[in-house]
């Protein structure tokens, strides 16, 4: 089968990389910028997102869009997300009827705070309603291209649909669980992204290990709040898409979002920090859109709402944990 892999940032390069590795597809990695993309494909490395990591010899890389969609049954989508709702307004029109369509992007759109499921409901049509999925859990990109084991859940309203698409991408270092709760397993994905950044404010601050366990359970607790009342299963958080994408996230050096908490941490500003990243923080712009997702579905997110004043309104660190320890004692589980 014809495999397209959206967006050849470091996580579109490694599912290129993953999806090698049986020799039972036919892949493709498109990438917006045609000179970058024509740069790997004769370096047969990703230089700026990917370093060290050779190409198989059976990926091919193109900034040609409409050639890397033509006879796709596969597509994954995996740019970042507040760019996903212009790339398939546009381009969706280049999909095969039958495509089946993965979106490997974490996040929520700052605009209408929809998550990736409505946007592409909106931007691909009903006629691609039954055919999406959504790939979610533990996965750092370098790890996935190294093959290294992970382990990781793939969400679909169909159970058909997760299933073909769990056949697709796993592979024996990559073990791909399946579940219908796209709510859940979607939140999740973004939020963690926002906790992330809090637990490397903590770390930064050299706060010790105890606040960072802290932070990490009572994230959870507050993601849980809304994804619940956004119709999601709590189980699905104690899970693969929950607390295992969570506690990577939060603890592992390779996590872009803890590196922006590391950097406020420090003392640093946020247009410094992503200098440095030189990559996209899902969770710098999801922090607004949890915060925003938040007042209007009346959740109490303390921790990313303290995380939303640091990046957008430049509320001070120190502060913003002392409001937190702060805050009036409840029940754990109130």
């Amino acid at each position: 089968m014809k495999c397209a892999v959206v967006g050849a940032g470091s996580w579109g390069t490694a599912l290129s990389v993953s999806l090698c590795a049986t020799d039972s597809h036919d892949v493709m990695l498109w990438d917006h910028d045609t000179a970058r993309a024509e740069r790997i494909q004769s370096a047969r490395e990703n230089e700026q997102y990917m370093p060290g990591v050779r190409l198989p010899p059976a990926l091919r890389v193109t900034g040609d869009l409409r050639s890397a969609l033509d006879g796709a049954g596969f597509v994954l989508s995996v740019v970042p997300s507040q760019a996903t709702r212009a790339l398939w307004a546009e381009n969706g029109a280049l999909l095969s009827s039958e495509a089946l369509i993965c979106c490997a992007s974490k996040g929520v759109e700052n605009e209408t705070l929809e998550t990736m499921e409505k946007v592409l409901e909106e931007t691909l049509g009903l006629a691609f309603l039954a055919r999406l999925s959504f790939l979610c859990g533990p996965s750092f990109a370098k790890e996935v291209a190294q093959g290294l084991p992970a382990a990781v859940v793939v969400a679909a309203r169909h159970g058909a649909v997760a299933h073909s698409v769990a056949e697709t991408l796993h592979t024996p270092t990559f073990r791909v669980y399946t579940t219908d709760d796209v709510t859940g397993a979607e939140v999740g994905a973004a939020l963690k992204n926002v906790i992330a950044i809090a637990c490397g404010v903590v770390d930064g601050m050299g706060l010790g290990l105890n606040a960072r366990a802290a932070l990490i359970t009572r994230g959870l607790a507050e993601i849980t709040r809304l994804a619940v009342a956004l119709g999601g299963n709590p189980l699905t958080l104690a899970g693969l898409a929950g607390t295992g994408d969570l506690v990577l996230t939060c603890t592992g050096d390779l996590s872009r979002n803890r590196r922006v908490g590391l950097g406020l941490g420090h003392g640093k500003t946020l247009p410094q920090i992503l200098k440095e990243l030189g990559q996209v923080a899902e969770g710098v712009v999801t922090a607004k859109s949890a915060h925003d997702l938040a007042k209007k579905m009346g959740v109490d997110m303390p921790i990313s709402e303290e995380i939303y004043l640091m990046l957008y309104e430049g509320k001070p660190v120190g502060e913003a944990l002392r409001d937190l320890m702060g805050r009036q004692r409840r029940s754990e589980r109130g």
